[in-house]
């Protein structure tokens, strides 16, 4: 991958992370486009650092006064007992442990299937049906959901569904931001509320993976057909860029519009992408055996 291969798909994490359409799934459309491979999970997933950089720089008085509050939570500043150590008398340390509890199912899962998630879960026909199934979906709730809850009305269960919801996104074409989104409308909430609990959410799980993917890179041999250490910080750099104007903008999009337009270019794509397969330009595997 040279440098300009990098800062493309750079380009594209940054523009599709935050939007409810897949990062993953374009990553890998793209990425095979290009080079004929697959870039691979482990290049998804270190440049989702990139992202939830933009993530941190954004919401970042929102996450100091979460962490602070959990801190102070957990010292007994509010009072010793259990319930007060959860947060009880303070809705930004709730606020932590709700990100917690929504974090361990994509831990849980991500772990599991490992494999499948780097092999199998790739295939591109899997990828087009979860970028029609998951559109239509997220079209379903925009139009039911009742978008009256805010954040300070989530709960655990909320938060464990929530979590339910953000660890599909394992699986390419389902869309963290998407999934997560479609799961607070569901349940009630505004679309500004699900968005910004999808964002925040995503911080612990997808810095966990993009270091674990990092920290395995250094330590083992490159798969075939990877991309090099250099293109691969390049990209990472790109996505968070791109992606910190793409929080600013979609934050007010989803304030004001619905998110049809979002669906009607999931549709679009997973049409796009059987065409291309049907007629060889893409493989199902992007050029591995799985």
């Amino acid at each position: 991958m040279n440098a300009w291969e990098a800062i493309l798909l750079g380009l594209v994490q940054g523009l599709t992370e935050f939007l409810p359409i897949s990062s993953s799934a374009h990553l890998r459309i793209v990425g095979e486009l290009m080079g004929g491979v697959d870039p691979g999970a482990t290049f998804t997933a270190i440049t989702q650092i990139g992202t939830e950089a933009a993530v941190l720089l954004y919401y970042r008085r929102t996450i100091r006064d979460i962490c602070v509050a959990w801190f102070r939570a957990l010292r007994g500043d509010h009072g010793r007992d259990l319930a007060a150590r959860f947060g009880a008398h303070d809705p930004d340390a709730r606020m932590a442990w709700y990100i917690a509890l929504g974090s361990v199912p994509i831990v849980v899962l991500g772990l599991l299937f490992q494999d499948a998630i780097e092999t199998s879960l790739r295939n591109l026909w899997i990828t087009v049906a979860m970028l029609a199934g998951f559109g239509l979906l997220l079209a379903v709730a925009d139009q039911v959901g009742a978008r009256v809850r805010r954040l300070d009305q989530l709960t655990p269960r909320r938060a464990v569904l929530f979590g339910l919801a953000q660890a599909l996104a394992l699986v390419p074409g389902v869309s963290r931001s998407g999934g997560t989104i479609t799961a607070g409308l569901f349940m009630g909430f505004t679309r500004k509320a699900a968005a910004d609990y999808s964002f925040l959410l995503a911080v612990p799980a997808v810095l966990g993976s993009g270091f674990y993917q990092l920290g395995k890179a250094v330590s083992g041999d490159p798969a075939p057909g990877s991309a090099g250490a250099l293109a691969t910080v390049l990209a990472t750099l790109v996505a968070f860029v791109v992606g910190y104007v793409v929080i600013i903008g979609f934050l007010k999009i989803v304030s004001t519009y619905s998110y049809r337009p979002f669906v009607y270019y999931r549709l679009v794509l997973a049409a796009v992408v059987v065409v291309l397969l049907l007629t060889g330009v893409l493989t199902p595997t992007g050029g591995h055996t799985v």
